[in-house]
């Protein structure tokens, strides 16, 4: 149920674009079965708290609770199984993460990108890339076509940047050329602006204009898709690509913080099933009966909340306001003291 809603509101409009482009159906078949276990992984601990929300809902529903209660079980003792088997499922979550949802990411991706080929082989595929150097922003390019055969970017509008991040000098060169060992060159013609659009310079020749800072990035990695998709590395691969971003600068620090957001979030997703599992138990023990209904409305309500402030706490560590792993792990603590709360509440 939660996959369903899930895949409703990520990638329902994506496989609906390939229907009507007319990509073939066993294509789509293929990509819809590759982009589920992301889904999946994602969702076992919303299952999880459902399942405890209906089950010790059922067990209070049938005065199982009134009978262990009078035999001396406390709600810890009661609530221990369901952490047990939350813990159980978090392992599980974090294994599959690391092994089933990598690949299959990758060839949701591979089959995004042959699509998009074949939908564009007579079309431009233009890019719009920057470029980092020492954790500032250097460059801005938007090239109107990409021609790998030749290694080459057409239409090109170049925004160099200072130290201070304004705007410096802006490029409109025809074409640039990569000649290799992250070299490029401007062919076909030049135009060299200030910021309030005065002509500086024309330039002819194969050349590099001295007042733009040098583009270090490679033909290859410039038109590379986004590597920032977490679910198609493994918690070791992000770890290394951290690491190269921050030994060459090559990203912003908000960038390097969503990364180790990520990062961390291969940790606290699968951890959430724990807390899930408690929380859900405390919270079916009622004194009154409940239907399945009302377990699920409160499941999508506990749900929403820890969405809600997940996606807070990824701003503030973009931001700077709080470490990553602080924001990572902060619903899970927040989560454990409620539940802690609610069972010390319950238990009295």
């Amino acid at each position: 149920m939660f996959t369903t809603l899930l895949m409703a509101g990520t990638f329902l409009g994506r496989l609906t674009g390939y229907v009507v482009d007319g990509v073939p159906m066993s294509l789509i078949t293929e990509a819809f079965f590759l982009l589920m276990p992301a889904l999946l992984a994602k969702t076992f601990s919303m299952s999880i708290l459902l399942a405890a929300l209906l089950s010790f809902g059922r067990l209070s529903s049938d005065s199982e609770v009134v009978a262990l209660r009078a035999a001396g079980c406390s709600i810890p003792r009661l609530i221990l199984p369901m952490a047990s088997f939350g813990l159980c499922v978090a392992l599980l979550t974090f294994g599959f993460n690391e092994t089933v949802v990598p690949n299959a990411t990758k060839g949701s991706l591979e089959i995004a990108n042959r699509i998009s080929k074949e939908k564009n082989v007579s079309a431009a595929l233009p890019i719009s890339r920057t470029e980092i150097q020492k954790g500032k922003l250097r460059l801005g390019i938007v090239a109107k076509n990409v021609n790998p055969a030749d290694r080459t970017l057409q239409g090109v509008t170049l925004i160099s940047y200072d130290d201070k991040g304004e705007e410096s000098f802006i490029l409109l060169a025809k074409e640039l050329r990569y000649t290799g060992t992250q070299n490029w060159e401007v062919t076909g013609g030049a135009t060299l602006l200030s910021p309030d659009g005065v002509t500086v310079s024309r330039l002819e020749g194969r050349i590099w204009p001295e007042q733009i800072g040098k583009l270090e990035t490679s033909f290859t990695d410039l038109i590379k898709e986004r590597d920032d998709d977490f679910d198609a590395l493994t918690m070791a691969e992000l770890g290394a690509r951290i690491a190269k971003h921050r030994r060459d600068g090559s990203r912003l620090p908000a960038q390097i913080a969503n990364y180790e957001y990520g990062y961390w979030n291969k940790l606290s997703v699968p951890l959430a099933a724990i807390i899930f599992g408690a929380l859900g138990g405390v919270l079916g023990i009622r004194s009154h009966r409940t239907g399945t209904a009302a377990g699920f409305a409160l499941a999508v309500a506990i749900i929403f909340l820890y969405v809600m402030l997940a996606n807070f706490m990824a701003v503030w560590a973009q931001g700077g306001a709080v470490p990553a792993w602080v924001a990572s792990f902060a619903p899970l603590v927040i989560g454990s003291i409620a539940t802690g709360v609610i069972m010390w509440r319950r238990n009295g």
